[in-house]
C-alpha cells in the first residue's frame, strides 16, 4: 500500500453545547461566501453599480444554480435517472454538477439584473473575480471535511484522513490525489491571471466577456483536474462531470466572439472620443 506523506487526523465536527454539531467544512464555506460577497460589494461600487442590488442578484442566482446543477447531474448519470427522472426531485439521491450550477446561477443572475433595469454586462464583469475566488476557496474548504479525494496514488503529496471522521470521501484513509486542492489552488491562480487580463488585455467597456473568460478558464481547469477523480472514465480519461465541465468551458469560449459581434453591431458608426463633443460630419455641413 502506498504511504501518504500528508495525513490529517482531527475531528471534522465542531461540537458546541449539548447536541449542536457543525462541520468545520461548512463553517469555512460560510466564511468564504461572506468574504466573497464583501469583495463583490467593493467591486460593484467601483463599477458604479447599485450595491443594494447585489443581494437581489445573489439570492436570485441560487434557484437557477440549484436547478441547473441538479439537471446536470441527471444528464451525467442518465443510467440512474433516465428510467425515473422524478428521482431528481429527491435531494437525498445523488448530488449536483458544479459546472452546470455555475451556468444556471449566472443565467438566473442575469435575468434578475434585467428586472432591476441595470447593465447586465457591467454586473457580469464586476462579479467575475469574486466568483472565481468563491469557487477556488470554496473547493479548498473541502480539505476540512475529507471531501473531494481523488484516485489512490503513491505520489509524495498524497493525502489521507485518519480517525473515525465522518469524512466526505469513501476510504478516506487511502492515500489519494488531493483533487480538491488541485482544483482550488489552480482556480485561485487563474483568478490572479484574470486580474492582470482585466487591467491590461481586457481594458474596455464592460460587456460580460470578462465573466465568460473567467468561467472558461475555470471550467477547463476543472476538466483537467477531473482525470484525477474517482469517477469512471467515459471518453478517454474524462468522466461525466469532466465532460460537462469541458462543454461549459468551450461553450463560454464560443460565446465570447458572439458578444463582441453584438457589441460591434450596436455601437455607433462614428463614436466620439471620451470627453469630446460629437462633431457633425464635415461633408454634411452647408456650403455658402
Amino acid at each position: 500500500m502506498p504511504v501518504a506523506v500528508i495525513t490529517f487526523d482531527f475531528d471534522p465536527l465542531l461540537r458546541l453545547g449539548d447536541g449542536f454539531v457543525l462541520r468545520w467544512q461548512t463553517l469555512a464555506l460560510a466564511a468564504v461566501i461572506v468574504a466573497c460577497l464583501s469583495v463583490a460589494a467593493v467591486m460593484v461600487r467601483r463599477a458604479g453599480l447599485r450595491a443594494e442590488d447585489l443581494l437581489y442578484i445573489t439570492v436570485g442566482a441560487v434557484p437557477g444554480a440549484v436547478v441547473a446543477a441538479r439537471l446536470g447531474y441527471g444528464l451525467a448519470h442518465l443510467d440512474a435517472f433516465g428510467p425515473d427522472p422524478a428521482r431528481l426531485l429527491d435531494p437525498a439521491v445523488g448530488g449536483m454538477d458544479l459546472a452546470m450550477g455555475v451556468v444556471g446561477g449566472c443565467l438566473a443572475a442575469a435575468y434578475v439584473a434585467s428586472l432591476l433595469d441595470t447593465s447586465i454586462g457591467r454586473w457580469a464583469d464586476a462579479l467575475a473575480l469574486p466568483l472565481l475566488v468563491a469557487l477556488g476557496a470554496g473547493k479548498l474548504t473541502m480539505v476540512l471535511g475529507g471531501s473531494g479525494q481523488g484516485l489512490p496514488t503513491d505520489v509524495g503529496w498524497a493525502t489521507a484522513y485518519l480517525g473515525p471522521g465522518p469524512w466526505g470521501s469513501l476510504a478516506a484513509d487511502l492515500p489519494s490525489h488531493p483533487a480538491q486542492v488541485y482544483e482550488g489552488a489552480a482556480t485561485l491562480v487563474w483568478a490572479l491571471v484574470l486580474i492582470v487580463l482585466a487591467s491590461v488585455a481586457l481594458r474596455r467597456r464592460a460587456d460580460g466577456r470578462l465573466l465568460l473568460v473567467a468561467i472558461a478558464g475555470w471550467a477547463l481547469i476543472r476538466a483537467a483536474v477531473s482525470v484525477t477523480w474517482r469517477d469512471p472514465a467515459v471518453i478517454g480519461p474524462l468522466g461525466p462531470a469532466g465532460l460537462m465541465a469541458l462543454a461549459v468551458g468551450f461553450g463560454a469560449i464560443a460565446a465570447i466572439p458572439v458578444i463582441a459581434r453584438v457589441r460591434g453591431a450596436s455601437a455607433p458608426s462614428n463614436p466620439s472620443a471620451p470627453g469630446e463633443p460629437s462633431w457633425p460630419d464635415p461633408a454634411s455641413r452647408p456650403r455658402f
